[in-house]
Formats: C-alpha cells, structure tokens, sequence
C-alpha cells in the first residue's frame, strides 16, 4: 500500500516518468511521438482511403479520429487519377482538428501532384474532380471562360483566328474545360482554399529519428534543411513558369525525386544515404512516390521504407500502411500485421508472407522471383564497350559519396 501511493505520488508530481510527451520542436521535427503511421499516395480513391485508416485504427465507425496520440504522416498525392481528392482532403482537415485535441496529430505533406494541381498542370485530374466542383452556375461560369478565351486568340494572332473554324474548336475546348473546371482552378490556385491548404504543408518532416517526404531526397539538395525545401517549393509555385526549371519540376528535387525507391542497392549509394541520414539526424527515410506494386518495402537494412503500396484503385486497391513505435516498424495489411524486416537479406521470408496475404498479386510474385534470380552478368562486346548506355531508368542521379556531412 505504501509502495502504491509513493508510486501514485510520483506521477503526480513527475507526470512525465509516466511515458514520453510528444513534443513539436518545429513546424518540420517532432519527438517522443509513441506512435506513427505513414500511408502513401491516394489518388482520389475515398474508400480505399477509409478502408487503410480503420486497419490502422485511426477511424471510428462515424469516421472520427479514433487514434488517440498517434501521429498521422500522409506522404502526398492525395490527388488525381481518382474522382474524391477533394472529399479525401475535407475529411483529412477534420480530422486534423479532432486529432489535436486527442494530443495526435495529421501531417499531410506535399506530392508532385499536389504542386501539379496548384500550378495548372491538370493530365491526371479525374473527370470527377471537375465533377466535384460543379455548382448551379457553372455553365454561366464556363461561358464567361469561353469568351475570354476568344479574346486572347483574336488578340494574339488575328488572322489565324480568322481562319480557324470556331464550332469545331469549342467543341474540343470543352472536352478539356468540363462544367467545374472554372471552380476546381479557382479553388487550387494559390490564393484558393486548397491551393492555400497545399501551401501550408510542409514538404517533409522528421517524426522522433524518421524522415518523411513525398519522393525523396537527392544529393543535390541535402545541404537544405526541412524549411527551406518547404520554402523554395513554396516559391517556386507563386512563381510558376512551366518554361523555368524549379524545384518542382526538377527529378532530383523531394516531391519528383525516385533514387531512394530505385537505384540499386550498392555501397557507393549507401555510403551517399548514410550522409543524407547524418545530415539530418535520422535513421531512415519514409517514401511514396514510387509504386511498390501492394508491399511496404524496407531498402538499404530498412534506412529508406517504400511506402508508396498502390491503395489507390487505379494502382491495384493494395493496403500497406506503415507503422513505426518503439518496438520497431510494421507493415499492417489489413487485419494483419507483418514485421518489417531490418536487414535487406531478411526480405525473402518477408515477402513470401506478404505474397500469401495477396495470392494474386502478380507484380509481388515477380517481384520474388527476381529477388531469387541469380544476377546476371552483361555481355561484353566491342559494341558495349565502346558506347556504354547506363540504365536512364535506374540511374536516376550518380552518387557523390561524402555529401551533405
């Protein structure tokens, strides 16, 4: 009884001997965080997004947050290639404000598609996005486009305009400007609600020794801190210009960026990797981005984790989400929950389980038998060694071991 009420004295009076507190050091570093799960890209799949949040317990029935402290890290491309990137986002910012006053947390960071929507590239946007925005005066809306669009081409070049047949073009410009178009770019331009909500994200974050981010990051620019990629990101899009290289249009800058996910696991890249951890204080490095084809995938003895599993519908409806604690990192598919491996030679056995959770999941079966195959040397002939051709696929970027120390 005694021991009991010293006991129950002490965590009064030093609450934190109870448990570690999270604590935010920065917008862009967290520590004592007891709990965190990263879940990739989305793309505008609604339901394959609430079917990942209730397997990691993040949901309740209703829908409400129902992960108490955990911190929430969704790495980008919540957009495109599905119609529900809007309804994903609404749902994403409510439950932000219901985590918060659980003591969790949301952090939704910025993919390539995010930028792609906020600076006007549209070749992905799904039909339903447009669809999404769609109010009772769209057609006047889309007519007032139209016009405007006329008077720039009279204006720029007359007497092509007068040659052009007119019906023909409008009806081709409005296969590519659908009622909701006008809305969803006047929402996701940078003075809009979500091209604010996009410039508020931040592009990558450090939970306890975890970094997150949406492609990765390059040797190029690892001398930059966690703030300042978020702000050349953030000024590169007020200052688009699609005829002017910038961050985020750059394949070696964080939201393009696949060499974490791709270039092969080789000594003089590891060595590049172990420098771009030490730079920024942490053990590994958490991805989307890159398909995995429906596995949470550790690389380099699990410094980097692909977690980019292909939820999305379009990518296959898989359900990898990652999450990391105390006792380690794991892979939850579903009701199930697998270890993740932390040394690379570990990843067969890895794989077979998950392969047996997905039986038809051709890409992870060939996934395995090209771990198995033995290597193959490349014949050498007067041809290949005169012009070598390196891989352009898998050289995403030549390492420079000895960086960002």
């Amino acid at each position: 009884m005694k021991f009991l009420l010293c006991f129950l004295m002490t965590m009064l009076l030093f609450p934190c001997l109870a448990g570690a507190k999270a604590k935010k050091i920065d917008d862009y570093h967290w520590s004592g965080v007891d709990r965190v799960i990263a879940i990739g890209d989305l793309h505008g799949d609604y339901e394959r997004y609430i079917e990942v949040m209730r397997s990691a317990g993040l949901l309740n029935r209703r829908g409400k947050w129902a992960g108490g402290k955990t911190h929430l890290v969704q790495t980008g491309d919540i957009t495109d290639r599905g119609a529900d990137s809007r309804k994903i986002i609404d749902h994403l910012r409510g439950l932000a404000k219901q985590a918060k006053r659980k003591g969790g947390y949301v952090h939704t960071l910025i993919g390539n598609h995010e930028t792609m929507n906020v600076s006007g590239d549209l070749r992905y946007v799904h039909a339903g996005e447009f669809q999404a925005f769609e109010t009772p005066q769209s057609s006047q809306y889309r007519e007032m486009q139209w016009k405007r669009q006329v008077d720039w081409m009279r204006t720029i070049d007359p007497e092509a305009f007068e040659l052009l047949d007119l019906v023909s073009f409008r009806k081709d410009w409005e296969q590519r400007v659908p009622l909701g178009w006008v809305e969803h770019r006047q929402a996701w331009g940078l003075g809009g609600e979500y091209g604010k909500w996009v410039n508020a994200n931040p592009v990558a974050i450090r939970v306890n020794d975890t970094l997150f981010l949406h492609g990765g990051i390059s040797a190029k620019y690892c001398q930059f801190s966690l703030q300042s990629l978020s702000e050349q990101v953030g000024e590169a899009l007020a200052n688009y210009d699609p005829a002017v290289p910038s961050i985020i249009t750059d394949g070696l800058g964080p939201v393009w960026y696949r060499g974490l996910a791709l270039e092969e696991e080789a000594d003089v890249f590891s060595q590049t990797l172990d420098n771009i951890l030490k730079r920024y204080s942490a053990k590994r490095i958490v991805i989307g981005h890159t398909p995995t084809g429906g596995v949470v995938w550790p690389r380099f003895d699990q410094r980097v984790v692909a977690n980019d599993s292909g939820i999305a519908t379009y990518y296959g409806s898989h359900k990898g989400v990652l999450e990391l604690t105390a006792d380690g990192a794991v892979a939850i598919y579903g009701n199930q929950r697998l270890d993740l491996p932390t040394k690379s030679a570990e990843r067969e056995d890895y794989l077979r389980a998950v392969i047996e959770l997905d039986s038809n999941n051709a890409l992870l079966k060939q996934k395995l038998a090209q771990m198995l195959a033995p290597p193959v040397e490349p014949a050498v002939t007067e041809e290949s060694v005169a012009t070598p051709q390196p891989d352009s696929a898998l050289v995403v970027e030549e390492p420079i071991p000895g960086t960002c120390q």
